[in-house]
């Protein structure tokens, strides 16, 4: 079945420089997470689940990987109204200029969406981890008649300054705004919220950047051409011309932003109950179909570990951490509070055998890796030893980066025998 009403959008983001340098060369939906997923499975994935089966991702930076990721994945009945489709940037008569902000990305896209009959544009992030029912949301949409939906969540006064902080009252419908308050403004600021999240001093609703917009009401806003953002100017403008209702979501909700909350969600995974249920049936995430080997372990000792399919695994030791796809790990080595994204190709025996190969790809033998990302495709020579920690300062080479104390192996990056971070 599927919601013929309702049109998603996912919002590709722009150069991802706070993600960088997973997103060197790659836009930020398109970074892998969780070992075999990619940021934009989420919102897909959530789509899916909720019969909303019509979907364009809006991108502009370094969109080729995306682009065949979801050409590989996303595969629909011949017969079906079914489709995830990438918008690229591109020059029109009408406009030469790149996306400016989210609300002119999708001003500029408007005439691919209006070819598409629905009465409701459901407008997605396409880096947060999350897993929403948008029915619920569209229910309260259509039953409340409002014009705008923002799905809020509450946090607590110490991150209320970094969100968009909504004030609604009895009756959900929002009567003000703020955008990122300064902490003396906070006690104005408190909505009514369950007593659960009083319970957890979360009194203040924050935008999770999650809209429905009605289609006529969509596009007499995007008629404005000096509008560039949804956050900073369509919502706090159009709260009072427009009815706004705030859709509370209590469940597990975080915006992938930055090195560190990016880090922090993937070995957030290892938890005995992780926030994010990768294992609910019925909020599967889908991504593609590889038909991988199964992934092979000697002489591992194991603890709260996520592996994905297709690994050679030979570690002493492997605690707290994500192993990608077909990660190969050698003797002797330990790999602790890691993600390790894995491979996209395997190497030939034959390669390996005629020496045609200086360094393997993957961790070779006798290593320590601590605190640090792998990205795709990396080599890590033996004898390499990787301990990042807030000791380390942020820094930059070229095989390299710092941040936050974590250190991220670029993709495709040799480090050779016995180097040290």
């Amino acid at each position: 079945m599927i919601n013929k009403n309702v049109l998603a959008i996912i919002l590709g983001g722009g150069q991802g420089s706070r993600l960088y340098p997973l997103t060197e060369d790659r836009s930020k939906p398109a970074v892998p997470i969780a070992g075999k997923y990619r940021l934009v499975d989420i919102p897909i994935s959530n789509c899916i689940n909720s019969d909303i089966k019509r979907m364009f991702v809006l991108t502009q930076f370094n969109s080729a990987s995306l682009n065949r990721h979801i050409k590989n994945t996303y595969h629909f009945s011949f017969f079906s109204s079914a489709f995830v489709d990438v918008l690229a940037a591109e020059q029109t008569m009408k406009s030469q200029a790149w996306f400016q902000g989210t609300a002119d990305a999708v001003r500029q896209s408007m005439h691919h969406f209006l070819n598409h009959n629905f009465k409701y544009a459901l407008i997605l992030s396409g880096d947060q981890l999350y897993q929403m029912d948008y029915n619920l949301m569209i229910q309260e949409h259509i039953k409340n008649k409002a014009k705008i939906s923002i799905a809020t969540i509450p946090v607590n006064a110490k991150e209320a300054t970094s969100f968009g902080i909504l004030k609604a009252n009895e009756k959900n419908v929002i009567t003000s705004f703020i955008e990122k308050p300064e902490k003396k403004l906070l006690p104005d600021w408190e909505s009514e919220v369950s007593s659960d999240m009083k319970t957890e001093g979360r009194n203040y609703l924050a935008s999770m950047g999650i809209y429905i917009f009605n289609r006529d009401l969509l596009i007499e806003l995007m008629n404005n051409p000096d509008t560039m953002d949804f956050g900073k100017e369509i919502i706090p403008q159009s709260i009072e011309k427009n009815k706004t209702l705030s859709y509370q979501y209590e469940g597990y909700w975080t915006d992938i932003g930055n090195i560190d909350s990016f880090f922090d969600a993937n070995l957030g995974l290892t938890d005995e109950i992780p926030k994010f249920d990768l294992y609910d049936k019925s909020k599967r995430i889908f991504t593609r179909a590889r038909m991988l080997p199964t992934t092979k372990i000697s002489g591992t000792t194991l603890n709260k570990t996520v592996i994905a399919e297709g690994c050679i695994i030979h570690a002493a030791k492997i605690e707290r951490s994500v192993i990608g796809i077909r990660s190969r790990i050698g003797n002797e080595s330990t790999v602790i509070n890691t993600y390790m994204m894995g491979n996209d190709f395997y190497e030939t025996l034959d390669e390996m055998e005629q020496n045609k190969i200086s360094v393997l790809m993957g961790i070779g033998e006798r290593c320590f890796i601590k605190n640090a990302i792998l990205d795709k495709n990396c080599c890590v020579a033996d004898d390499v030893r990787i301990n990042g920690g807030k000791h380390l300062e942020d820094t930059e080479t070229d095989t390299y980066a710092i941040r936050e104390g974590i250190v991220v192996i670029k993709k495709g990056a040799v480090i050779p025998k016995g180097y040290v971070i």
